[in-house]
């Protein structure tokens, strides 16, 4: 049984040991000791990690198993959004003592918040992964990783009309959570490496669109809808993957 290590045991890292739990063996990373002592007592294999934003005195320990894990799947945010640039090379730099120079499977979540805000349809070279400091950080110390952009992480509690929502004629970017476990376990199988990909439904109703569907409501839609679509064709085309949710006005059923 392969071993995989979840870096960020959160919503997402959540759902993605849930549905590989059955194949894979967990291992997994939190930042407090009751959720690691949890996460231990359901038969995982957890750890409580922290990756500052500042340098540290004294080098960050690295992570006993991570030599005998198979793939390791990176949650913490790496896009500079968040923090300064400073800031965000020394969250990967503790990062990178954490799990050392891991040769296997890699993959880095990454966001669909790296393009611009333009009324266009985007690829994945619109924004190369030179152009986004943290991506870039990554792959320098590991060119295997692949990068997967997600749109806004959608399913179960998640649903676009529990927010409050502005520009409602624009059109949404989303990810069912499923189909980014599946895309991932289909990568695992694949032996992908070194891959960028766009990971987003492949329809982009607008927001009013999408909260009129969950709210059982009539589609009143009658204008075009605005804003960037952001395309997930590359990962179709290269996987010949298909979305088991592939329009987010039916994330609830």
């Amino acid at each position: 049984m392969k071993k995989i290590g979840i870096i960020g045991y959160g919503w997402l890292g959540e759902r993605m040991a849930t549905a590989m739990s059955d194949r894979y063996r967990i291992y997994a990373t939190t930042t407090t000791q009751d959720k690691a002592d949890e996460l231990n007592s359901k038969g995982f294999h957890a750890v409580v990690a922290h990756f500052m934003d500042y340098q540290l005195a004294e080098p960050y320990p690295q992570w006993e198993e991570v030599q005998d894990l198979d793939v390791l799947i990176i949650t913490i945010p790496v896009t500079g959004r968040s923090c300064c640039v400073s800031s965000l090379y020394n969250r990967i730099q503790n990062l990178s003592l954490f799990i050392g120079d891991f040769k296997g499977q890699m993959f880095l979540m990454s966001s669909t918040g790296v393009y611009p805000d333009v009324p266009e349809e985007v690829t994945e070279e619109k924004v190369p992964v030179e152009k986004v400091s943290g991506e870039r950080l990554v792959r320098n110390t590991y060119p295997q990783v692949n990068i997967l952009r997600l749109g806004g992480l959608m399913g179960d509690d998640r649903l676009l009309k529990n927010y409050t929502v502005f520009n409602p004629d624009f059109a949404v970017n989303h990810i069912h959570y499923a189909d980014s476990c599946r895309v991932i376990s289909e990568m695992i199988e694949k032996g992908t490496k070194g891959k960028l990909y766009n990971v987003t439904a492949p329809m982009h109703p607008s927001k009013n669109q999408v909260i009129q569907a969950q709210k059982n409501l009539p589609d009143t839609e009658a204008g075009e809808i605005q804003g960037k679509k952001v395309m997930s064709s590359k990962l179709i085309s290269e996987l010949d993957f298909v979305f088991q949710y592939p329009d987010p006005r039916y994330f609830h059923l």
